[in-house]
C-alpha cells in the first residue's frame, strides 16, 4: 500500500476546496473543462518523465520535481487553508513564516518521495463543472500487478490559467486531512507550536538521504 501510494502522493500535495474572497475567477466552460483535464494530463506526464529519468542524479531530480509542484498547485491558498480558523489569529510575522515552511514542507516531502515509482500509469477519465468556478478531473493510476488508485483533482482556472486546489484519493481529501493535522498541533501548541514543527520537519527532511 505505501509503494503504490508513494508514487501518486510523488505527483500531488495537499489543497483545498473552498473560494476565495474577493478573487477574480473564470467561469465553468466547456473550454475550461477541457483545458483543466488536459492540464492535469500534461502534469502527470511530465512528472512520471521526471521520474523515469535515468540521466539525473536524485538530486536534480528533486529539483525539477519541486518546480513542476510549485507551478502546479496554489501553495498560498493551500496554506491558508490548512491553517483554517487560526489563520485570522495568526500575525502577519507569523503568516508569512507559516506560508514560507509550509510551501517548503510541502514540496520537500512529495518530493522525497520519488522513489516509490514502480512503473504506473496515469489516465484522465473524466472532467466536469465541481460547483460554480472549479473543475474535477478524475483519473485512475494503473499499477502493475494492484487495482487502479482513484483520484480526484480539484482545478480552479484562473485568467486562462490552472492551479490545483484539491485532491482526493479514493474519496478522502488531502486538504480536509492536512488542516486536521495542524489544527490538532495547533490546539496544543498554539501557532508558535506548529511553526516549530514544521521547521523541525522542513530541516529534516533537507538532510534526508
Amino acid at each position: 500500500m505505501q509503494s503504490r501510494r508513494s508514487f501518486l502522493f510523488g505527483c500531488t500535495a495537499v489543497g483545498a476546496a473552498l473560494s476565495v474572497p474577493g478573487s477574480l475567477l473564470a467561469e465553468v466552460t466547456s473550454q475550461a473543462i477541457e483545458g483543466s483535464s488536459a492540464f492535469i494530463a500534461d502534469l502527470a506526464g511530465r512528472a512520471i518523465d521526471i521520474l523515469q529519468s535515468s540521466g539525473k542524479n536524485l538530486e536534480q531530480r528533486e529539483a525539477q520535481f519541486h518546480t513542476l509542484l510549485s507551478n502546479g498547485f496554489d501553495m498560498p491558498f493551500i496554506a491558508r487553508f490548512a491553517l483554517g480558523k487560526h489563520w485570522r489569529k495568526a500575525t502577519p510575522q507569523q503568516r508569512a513564516d507559516y506560508q514560507a515552511l509550509f510551501e517548503e514542507f510541502i514540496l520537500k516531502t512529495y518530493s522525497r518521495r520519488m522513489g516509490g515509482y514502480a512503473g504506473e500509469t496515469f489516465a484522465v477519465s473524466d472532467a466536469r463543472p465541481a460547483g460554480k468556478k472549479d473543475v474535477m478531473v478524475k483519473t485512475h493510476i494503473n499499477q502493475p500487478g494492484g487495482p487502479p488508485i482513484n483520484a480526484d483533482w480539484r482545478v480552479r482556472p484562473r485568467n486562462g490559467q490552472y492551479k490545483i486546489i484539491d485532491i482526493m484519493v479514493e474519496g478522502v481529501s488531502m486538504a480536509v486531512t492536512q488542516r486536521s493535522e495542524f489544527n490538532a498541533v495547533v490546539g496544543q501548541q498554539g501557532i508558535p507550536g506548529l511553526l516549530q514543527a514544521l521547521r523541525a520537519r522542513t530541516e529534516k527532511l533537507g538532510v534526508a538521504s
